[in-house]
């Protein structure tokens, strides 16, 4: 890339940030984070435990049925010796989407097919409920693990895992998060896995339609080689920027 990036340096700034985040919102409270077995969630992890210390720290594995990277994840709990807890909610999942296919047999209700895009919006949804309802039963606070370069085109479910009460590393893009995965000692199986929603069976890069070291380098420098990507990022940025801002609310004036 095209910009000097000091690894170590965001680490101790964003360990910091965590510690005063704390400190002002939830003295002697723990972290919530969901833990997928991705780069996001384990260096998401491994900064809450720099900064809080590791029995401050609470990973929570959410297995939709049979989860074929489990292993990643369970890999990162024990490489970080955090308490950790497992919810499959393949049962809670199969339950809404049994509801919404076979409403109440009383006359005016009716079934819902669900779309594409709401079957794998789901999952996540379901995963945040979980991870407040294991905050809420361990004075805890959600960690937030998206980032820029996610954020900057949408690719994130609202309300689901772009929820959360902290985000580390929201300003930081994925070229920079695997940087400062490396410099927080993660085992390399973590850091350079290949980014998937887990959702859809496709890879982020798949579905987004360009690179992230493409995105990373316009996000940074502005400098988008090929007219056709640049107008893709640009659509899918200004198209996704109201899943960053605060819900709109009339403002009424009596």
């Amino acid at each position: 890339m095209d910009y000097s990036f000091n690894a170590k340096d965001a680490v101790d700034k964003a360990a910091e940030w965590v510690c005063d985040f704390f400190e002002k919102n939830g003295k002697g409270c723990n972290a919530v984070i969901g833990i997928s077995g991705g780069k996001d969630s384990s260096i998401c992890a491994a900064l809450c435990v720099k900064a809080l210390g590791k029995d401050r720290v609470i990973g929570v594995l959410m297995p939709n049925g049979e989860q074929s990277d489990i292993d990643m994840a369970e890999l990162l709990v024990e490489h970080l010796g955090i308490r950790a807890v497992k919810v499959n909610i393949n049962e809670a999942y199969n339950g809404v989407m049994n509801a919404l296919a076979n409403p109440e047999s009383i006359n005016g209700y009716e079934c819902v097919k669900p779309s594409v895009q709401a079957t794998v919006n789901l999952p996540p949804r379901i995963r945040m409920a979980v991870l407040y309802a294991v905050s809420q039963s361990n004075n805890g606070r959600v960690a937030n693990t998206c980032n820029l370069s996610e954020d900057w085109v949408g690719y994130s479910t609202r309300y689901g895992d772009a929820a959360g009460d902290f985000s580390p590393l929201a300003r930081f893009t994925v070229a920079e998060v695997k940087e400062m995965g490396r410099e927080l000692g993660l085992p390399e199986v973590l850091v350079d896995k290949v980014p998937s929603d887990g959702l859809c069976g496709k890879t982020d890069e798949d579905n987004l339609g360009f690179t992230y070291a493409v995105l990373d380098k316009y996000i940074r420098t502005g400098v988008c080689d090929d007219p056709k990507t640049k107008a893709l990022i640009d659509d899918k940025h200004e198209k996704n920027k109201f899943k960053l801002e605060l819900m709109p609310c009339f403002e009424f004036r009596p």
